[in-house]
């Protein structure tokens, strides 16, 4: 890609005032995204990169992957203060594939062999999926590798930046089913916030979820967001007793009141 070869794969600099704070607070994200998570799971994200010694049975084959975490808006505005027209980049996941499938989650995928570094498959995954121009976008920092229990893979959140992400939609219906720019005030928004369990063998545990009037925003790509509002300072207090099964979450996002195309403001 003509961007990597000739720029480098990172350009921190390129961030605008008011997602700065956030690329220089990104290694706080994995403490964050973090702080909900079961103890178990914490064990199997620390554990992931160890080798296991001699004798003992060998791991799983690590699946590396990459999302890209793009953020559009404004070149300028105050540091810290979020503009509001600022948005990110998410996608549906089709429900024929077999991971993840039908969840809304940041474009991205798994690593070719031939990909040199996280940003390059992030963005050679996020044009395959929506179509966007690579010239456009501005990676700033990658966050620290984290691990999905279920898929098994490790996957790098990188983080970026465009003025305009020019025209993106479904370009394989086989890989996703929406392409959205959603407003980043819709997250922030207290009221488009619950949390999220899916039983599983009586084993009950609750994710930050995100309720909008196209998805539902939850696992994974949640609890990731969710690390983003706080770390960069944009959380607002929202209600953390309001649990909901997946199920009952999946119908309140397709409910009447919330099919009009409005997000809410923050």
């Amino acid at each position: 890609m003509r961007w990597e070869r000739e720029r480098g794969p990172l350009v921190p600099d390129a961030a605008p005032p008011w997602l700065k704070g956030l690329v220089d607070n990104v290694h706080h994200i994995p403490r964050a995204y973090r702080r909900r998570l079961p103890a178990e799971v914490v064990a199997a994200i620390m554990e992931s990169d160890t080798h296991t010694p001699g004798g003992a049975p060998a791991a799983p084959p690590r699946r590396d992957a990459a999302v890209l975490v793009l953020f559009s808006g404004p070149p300028d505005g105050a540091p810290g203060e979020l503009p509001h027209d600022a948005d990110l980049l998410l996608t549906v996941r089709a429900s024929t594939l077999r991971h993840h499938a039908g969840q809304a989650a940041f474009p991205g995928g798994a690593a070719d062999d031939t990909d040199p570094d996280p940003v390059f498959t992030a963005v050679r995954e996020a044009n395959e999926e929506t179509g966007i121009d690579p010239g456009r976008l501005q990676p700033l920092a990658t966050m620290e590798k984290m691990l999905i229990p279920p898929s098994g893979f490790h996957v790098v959140p990188v983080l970026a930046y465009t003025p305009d992400p020019g025209p993106v939609g479904v370009v394989d219906p086989a890989e996703a089913a929406l392409v959205s720019r959603v407003p980043v005030r819709a997250f922030v928004n207290p009221e488009n916030r619950i949390m999220v369990y899916r039983d599983r063998q009586t084993h009950r545990f609750a994710w930050p979820a995100f309720v909008l009037n196209e998805m539902l925003v939850w696992g994974f790509t949640g609890q990731v967001i969710s690390a983003l509002l706080e770390v960069a300072g944009w959380a607002k207090p929202w209600n953390t007793d309001d649990v909901r099964e997946l199920d009952e979450a999946m119908a309140l996002a397709g409910s009447p009141h919330r099919s009009t195309g409005r997000y809410g403001d923050a």
